[in-house]
């Protein structure tokens, strides 16, 4: 199984660095964030990164991992590849996994080319070490849940705008679902704040790594891989 998936993670991540779309990708998340970044540090003067990292990043993250994965089953769907891969000796679970390792592999470059945000506040201030780990590690896992929605989102459609608008429609569902906690009863309010990313995120950024929260993302990670793969395999249906 590592094997194939492997193969399918390098096919995945040379389509993106052999054409314009990964730089494309990363130049554009680099410039909104830098700008963002700047903008917020000279405003508040404060030598902290969490106006960026939990504040603006996650809103980014809203357009700009949809842009990362929609390409990635809906392109074999209008092409026809899709049908090519019932050939090979592989399963659905190692293309799903093979494609989200190339999109986390471009998610996880572009968030460490931000480190260097991290050396401009070390420079003129002393920031809080352990909750820019926490922000960078939820701002990762919160980028890691949206790449498996946005996968689901490109397996049920052959049209990457379509994948790129029900992705993001999908992931700004679990992203605003806490804001209307005030609307219902104490329980009903209590699983939706569960449900929603930003509830989680919240508290990684403080610096606090809870077990719940990285349960929470690693179900979510699953759940949509395995809805992936279930719109994968309905190729073998018709």
């Amino acid at each position: 199984m590592l094997t194939n998936t492997w193969a399918f993670t390098r096919r995945e991540l040379k389509v993106y660095f052999n054409s314009p779309i990964a730089y494309i990708i990363i130049v554009l998340a680099l410039v909104i964030s830098g700008w963002l970044f700047f903008l917020d540090f000279f405003l508040a003067g404060q030598t902290t990164l969490r106006p960026l990292l939990t504040g603006w990043l996650p809103m980014v993250f809203l357009v700009f991992v949809p842009a990362i994965t929609m390409r990635l089953i809906a392109e074999e769907k209008k092409s026809g590849t899709v049908e090519l891969l019932v050939t090979l000796p592989v399963t659905d679970w190692e293309i799903v996994l093979g494609k989200y390792l190339a999109s986390l592999a471009l998610l996880g470059v572009t968030i460490v080319l931000t480190f260097s945000y991290i050396i401009t506040v070390s420079l003129l201030g002393d920031p809080d070490g352990g909750a820019i780990f926490g922000q960078y590690a939820g701002l990762f896992l919160l980028g890691a849940t949206y790449l498996a929605i946005g996968l689901f989102a490109s397996g049920i459609t052959a049209n990457q705008i379509v994948a790129f608008l029900v992705a993001i429609v999908i992931i700004a569902a679990f992203f605003l679902v806490d804001k209307f906690t005030p609307f219902f009863p104490g329980p009903l309010a209590s699983v939706l704040e569960f449900l929603g990313v930003n509830y989680h995120f919240e508290n990684m950024a403080r610096g606090v790594i809870d077990s719940r929260d990285l349960l929470y993302y690693l179900s979510m990670i699953f759940l949509f891989l395995f809805l992936a793969v279930r719109a994968l395999e309905s190729r073998k249906w018709k």
